[in-house]
């Protein structure tokens, strides 16, 4: 049994919960989108699926999990919408559907959708967005597998609001050619259009994003990744060896990568770009949609975390590599001259002790370094950035702290008016544009 087959068969979700789709030969890949109150905006993120290739179509499951909690507590009308979503998919499944959506399926999209929105098929009161991908994904799997895919098949993430690229797919099969691929987020861009209030919000978080991986990687920190959920991709052996998609309500983006990362290697997809929507969202309470409707309401300032914090980590990351053979006493009290916070956060978390049990579970350096990053791994690094926000180095305005990121990765943009960021969108839609470029070069 393949790891593939026993996480199918021990951890897997199935009941109540169906698949539903035709015929499964030839599937090597699957595209899950979770659903959620979407009737207006799918068929937008279908067709862009839908003008890839036709060949890649005919590789490629697009799975759809049309999902709500219960009445009271989810809304009616996001109710009574995903049914209209449910109609208009099986409409389309079943014979091209109506005038409006039948040239998806004229492009050859090979559609599957997934009811868990009806009565006795909604999602529990504490289920949401990540037990929704969960639900799709193991389906999926499931199917890969019955359609002889194997462990080399691939797995797709993206949102219903997001738009692909007419090479997605390509580019995905493309990256995992190589068989040692595993892990990968494919590059993204909001879309700046819509409600000017809503693109401002949505660029400032962006750079906010791309500000957080920068410092991660000048820290050297093997998280330098953006969590963005509709960006994911993994072979099938990496989601089960991940042990599948976190079923939090919020955050599984960052769970599931952090897992990912932990049992493999999360690469960048460069290729493509996948472009979510700079919507405001109160579904969820943390990430883009909520940051932007913080931002609406005016209680989300322009701050993201101070650059001294990733100076911090990368001390601590520096004493780690270069003396891994070093006792743990002499660790702490190194970083100490760096930060005393973030010595008495280590030892807080027990430091000293994980760091010897570490050694003696451990036949060389290679492999204790490995095993360290599992424990000191994403959240561990995001607790030591918000306790040294706590402790002297709190929240920077957002522009002045892309500026000295910037600088110290020798990658500030040449005669920029900085002064005067703040007021001037043009810029801000600049410097974005800039990290943008800036991350694809460093992650080549």
């Amino acid at each position: 049994m393949n790891a593939v087959e026993s996480y199918l068969r021990k951890r897997a979700i199935a009941a109540p919960w169906r698949l539903e789709c035709g015929p499964i030969e030839g599937v090597e890949c699957a595209v899950v989108i979770p659903a959620l109150a979407e009737r207006a905006g799918i068929l937008g993120t279908l067709r862009s699926l839908a003008a890839n290739p036709r060949a890649e179509l005919a590789r490629a499951l697009v799975v759809v999990v049309v999902n709500n909690r219960a009445p009271g507590v989810a809304r009616a009308e996001d109710i009574a919408g995903n049914q209209e979503t449910l109609d208009l998919l099986r409409g389309l499944m079943r014979d091209g559907g109506a005038a409006e959506g039948r040239d998806v399926m004229e492009a050859g999209l090979r559609l599957a959708c997934i009811d868990a929105s009806s009565s006795g098929f909604e999602l529990p009161a504490k289920g949401g967005v990540g037990l929704a991908r969960r639900i799709g994904l193991d389906a999926a799997l499931r199917v890969l597998h019955q359609a002889g895919a194997g462990e080399a098949a691939v797995l797709l993430s993206t949102d219903a609001d997001t738009l692909v690229e007419p090479n997605y797919l390509e580019a995905v099969r493309r990256h995992y050619a190589r068989p040692e691929a595993w892990a990968a987020c494919v590059d993204y861009a909001h879309r700046l259009d819509g409600a000017d209030a809503e693109v401002a919000a949505v660029l400032a978080y962006e750079t906010h994003l791309r500000c957080h991986v920068l410092g991660l990687r000048l820290a050297n920190s093997p998280y330098a990744y953006a969590t963005v959920g509709s960006t994911i991709v993994c072979s099938a052996r990496a989601y089960a060896a991940a042990g599948g998609m976190n079923r939090r309500q919020a955050g599984e983006d960052f769970y599931f990568l952090q897992q990912l990362a932990k049992t493999g290697r999360v690469e960048a997809i460069h290729a493509t770009t996948v472009h979510p929507a700079p919507r405001a969202s109160h579904r969820v309470p943390f990430g883009t949609g909520r940051w932007v409707q913080d931002r609406l309401d005016g209680r989300q300032e322009l701050v993201t975390y101070h650059p001294e914090g990733y100076r911090v980590l990368g001390a601590l990351l520096s004493l780690v590599h270069e003396r891994p053979d070093a006792a743990p006493e002499w660790i702490l009290a190194e970083l100490a001259r760096a930060s005393r916070p973030a010595a008495e956060f280590l030892e807080r978390q027990e430091f000293a002790e994980c760091w010897n049990k570490l050694h003696q579970n451990s036949p060389n350096l290679r492999v204790f370094l490995a095993q360290f990053h599992r424990w000191f791994d994403a959240f561990k690094t995001l607790k030591l950035l918000h306790g040294l926000r706590d402790s002297g180095f709190p929240l920077q305005p957002l522009w002045s702290a892309v500026r000295t990121l910037l600088e110290q990765a020798e990658q500030e943009p040449p005669a920029f008016p900085w002064q005067t960021l703040a007021g001037d969108r043009e810029a801000q839609t600049a410097l974005l544009r800039h990290l943008r470029q800036l991350e694809r070069q460093k992650t080549r």
